[in-house]
């Protein structure tokens, strides 16, 4: 499979192993309309996407892109009733003025034909008030992947408009759950980031717990808690193999990967007391990081895989404390009122986000790496658990109300776009994949 890269600026190249990408002839200038994503008082851009020309498939691409544009609240897709140009040809420049009538401040326009059984999507981007392209190209795939190709020109025109990478052509993976409470089934689910094509990789013979992706592969961790003990799995969503991380003398849970996937660290509880242990997937050594007599749990790696944040009870309740990746110079990182758990590094290495326990309620938070600038973005009767996109702009937990399911929800750094995802069941421990290949 050939790749190839387009002629203009900030493209994506849409490194897919069942797509071919190739760049449609663009204007050079840089786009004049630019989203501001860190700004917390933004105004969504008002976008049109009106129907790609190639019957209900194109209709359904649209679909698709729209709704990922407006989710990630940096958008607002225009009304197409209030569409005056109708049936746009990629070939020929949209007329301006009609998309200028309707405040469009930028215009996706496409196509869709299948050649050779193959899908090929067309799609250019417009800066209406400028009146010049921004971005063209051209995708192929086969047409069961439709929404692949709609999520891969969602996150092109992210790219294009916010000079950040999207997110849209991601998986999560989460803690699927069903039953009575007191007997509830706890399966390991995974579903695309917008909630289509949920399936189950468990068969809820196990409670499973805490799954999260590898950076680098399409690899889980994740831990099963079984009556004769807990244990720690590798799972390759390409090949299906599932493997132990070892046997440990006492409980294992908390697993997650290093950044380069490579090792991973979980936390070992013996008597009472539990531990962080970093396990080399290479030969299988572990080494134990800490010897508090206290509770070291949730250990998350920075995004240069040189400092672990984790909590701990140490200091009398949970607070946040980082240390080297070898266990070395641990220090605290909060001092604020509340208990903090979950901690989990952002993959730009700028932010902490964390749950955090205050005044009856739980809340989802954010704080610089060296502890400085906390912000709550969520409260409610149980939030908790983040897990962030990729691109370090979005981040998945779960919340429960009193008495009811676990949901998923999602809020971005600002703490202004808050919202439910599209998954109808229960769950729990969401985690995000990186950007798929």
């Amino acid at each position: 499979m050939k790749i190839l890269r387009s002629h203009f600026p900030r493209a994506l190249v849409l490194a897919l192993a069942c797509l071919l990408t190739v760049g449609l002839a663009a204007a050079p200038a840089r786009a004049e309309i630019e989203v501001n994503v860190n700004r917390g008082d933004v105004q969504p851009l008002p976008i049109a996407v009106p129907a790609f020309g190639g019957g209900q498939v194109g209709a359904d691409i649209v679909g698709v892109i729209s709704a990922n544009l407006q989710r990630s609240g940096l958008f607002r897709p225009v009304d197409p009733a209030s569409f005056i140009e109708k049936d746009l040809n990629t070939a020929l420049q949209p007329r301006f003025a009609d998309w200028k009538q309707i405040n469009a401040q930028a215009l996706i326009s496409g196509n869709v034909t299948v050649v050779g059984g193959q899908l090929k999507v067309q799609f250019r981007l417009w800066d209406v008030f400028a009146e010049k392209q921004l971005l063209g190209q051209e995708v192929t795939s086969s047409p069961e992947n439709w929404r692949r190709v709609a999520h891969k020109i969602s996150d092109a025109v992210y790219e294009q408009l916010t000079g950040e990478k999207g997110y849209f052509d991601t998986r999560v993976v989460f803690v699927a759950e069903s039953g009575a409470r007191g007997a509830k089934t706890k399966r390991l689910a995974i579903m695309d980031q917008d909630g289509a094509n949920p399936s189950y990789l468990t068969d809820g013979s196990a409670i499973i717990m805490t799954p999260r992706f590898s950076s680098t592969s399409q690899q889980i961790t994740y831990m099963a808690l079984k009556p004769e003990g807990s244990v720690i799995y590798l799972f390759n969503l390409e090949t299906g193999r599932r493997e132990s991380l070892g046997d440990f003398k006492g409980m294992v849970f908390a697993p997650r990967f290093s950044p380069d996937g490579d090792k991973v660290a979980f936390s070992v509880e013996r008597g009472g007391n539990s531990d962080i242990f970093v396990m080399d997937l290479h030969n299988h050594a572990a080494a134990r990081l800490t010897s508090d007599p206290s509770i070291d749990t949730s250990p998350s790696f920075s995004p240069d895989g040189s400092k672990i944040v984790f909590n701990s009870d140490r200091s009398g309740s949970p607070q946040l404390y980082i240390m080297g990746a070898d266990g070395s110079n641990p220090r605290r990182l909060t001092f604020q009122a509340g208990r903090y758990t979950t901690p989990v590094w952002s993959p730009t290495g700028e932010f902490i986000a964390f749950t955090k326990q205050t005044g009856g309620q739980f809340h989802i938070g954010v704080m610089r790496a060296d502890g400085t600038d906390e912000r709550i973005l969520t409260s409610s009767y149980l939030d908790e658990g983040p897990a962030w996109a990729p691109n370090g702009r979005v981040l998945l937990f779960s919340r429960q109300g009193p008495g009811g399911a676990s949901k998923l929800w999602s809020v971005d750094v600002t703490g202004r776009v808050l919202q439910p995802m599209a998954y109808p069941g229960a769950g729990s421990d969401p985690a995000w994949s990186p950007l798929l290949n």
